[in-house]
């Protein structure tokens, strides 16, 4: 029977992370520390024996996948020669799919419709107070929080897309640069000058404004470092291959500074030489697109679409939707109608005809490599 390949679906479902750990040799670290709201296992995995204490979770937004296969990419990384002076220096707490119902469905929320990363001070759900739990008894050095994030984000006000992008979250409405703060700055520079190498000018910063429900907000206050992790798009990976591998290096880069004590070797201020995330992006433009109901007439627009993610069967199927058509927006993907062989032949009655038959033809496109 063929083995699981990771790249091949943005849907990592429970029973899809079961069974890839338990190919890999894996799974005999794993615990069972907690059940969702419909009863699935929340794993985790504590390995090491060092003083320095770092807590990672991911997948507490269900459709957020490709940072759980970078912290299990992570987790076979520490069962290599290379990785025992990590586990000499730090211990490591894991939980790779804090949401399995939510990744069971690709859904950001959980099976209550709660948005697991609102819910830090109410606690309203099993799954937020097993988190709780564990930060409690656990008392982590770092916190690393694995997130993904849209294709509509910009490394700055440009048009390059955010591969990956990070934040040292505020502790306080002042976005005071508190002790724990200035350790998380460090870690996302050290990680930054690493990955640069492979993304030159794809890493965006998350604005750091203050939300004491968020769970690294309200894990900064109470003077922990953690770093919000969010693995973003790169050039026609739709799979988030990149992404992945970004993630991991980071996620290695981090851990090195810490089990070495080089943090303070980092400046904070290089924190903010990178650049904030912009919504500048989105899927698909459109553009010299005839819009006249008159063949005498040669009216050209440029539409804008985004694809939306849904679960269909055991895959993501993403479905192009019109979006509003403004300058300071850019497709990842251009494509010119008049040059396309796909829609020389599009014949359409009405405004509505068109913008209909414009989304369907979008669909059917290999959107990985369009032409």
């Amino acid at each position: 029977m063929k083995k699981i390949d990771l790249n091949e679906n943005r849907l990592l479902t429970p029973a899809t992370l079961k069974k890839y750990l338990e190919e890999n040799d894996l799974f005999y670290l794993v615990k069972t520390i907690g059940t969702s709201v419909q009863g699935r296992s929340i794993y985790s995995a504590h390995i090491g024996t060092g003083p320095k204490k770092v807590l990672m979770w991911s997948q507490m937004h269900g459709n957020e996948s490709t940072t759980t296969k970078s912290l299990i990419d992570f987790w076979a990384y520490l069962n290599t020669p290379e990785a025992s002076y990590l586990l000499s220096s730090c211990t490591f707490y894991m939980i790779p799919q804090l949401n399995p119902d939510g990744s069971h469905e690709y859904t950001r929320q959980n099976a209550n419709n709660i948005d697991l990363n609102r819910d830090a001070v109410e606690l309203s759900q099993p799954e937020s107070q097993l988190l709780r739990t564990v930060f409690d008894e656990f008392s982590p050095d770092y916190c690393f929080n694995l997130h993904g994030q849209r294709t509509i984000f910009s490394a700055g006000d440009t048009h390059i897309p955010a591969t990956v992008s990070f934040l040292a979250p505020s502790a306080d409405a002042e976005r005071s640069i508190t002790s724990a703060r200035k350790d998380a700055m460090r870690l996302i520079v050290a990680a930054n000058n690493t990955i640069q190498e492979f993304i030159p000018e794809a890493v965006g910063r998350y604005d750091d404004g203050f939300n004491i429900n968020c769970v690294g907000d309200y894990f900064t206050s109470k003077n922990t470092p953690t770093i919000l992790f969010e693995a973003g798009h790169y050039k026609n990976d739709y799979g988030r291959t990149v992404a992945r591998q970004m993630i991991f290096k980071s996620i290695i880069s981090m851990c090195e500074v810490i089990a070495s004590d080089t943090l303070k070797s980092f400046p904070i201020d290089s924190y903010f030489d990178i650049p904030e995330n912009y919504k500048n992006l989105r899927d698909v433009e459109l553009c010299n697109v005839n819009t006249s109901l008159s063949s005498n007439s040669n009216l050209l627009q440029t539409f804008i679409f985004q694809f939306k993610e849904e679960k269909f069967e055991d895959h993501v199927k993403f479905i192009p939707q019109i979006d509003s058509f403004s300058k300071e927006l850019k497709g990842l993907q251009k494509i010119d109608f008049q040059e396309h062989k796909v829609f020389k032949d599009l014949i359409f009655e009405s405004e509505e005809d068109l913008i209909s038959n414009l989304t369907k033809t979008i669909s059917l496109l290999n959107f990985h490599q369009i032409p």
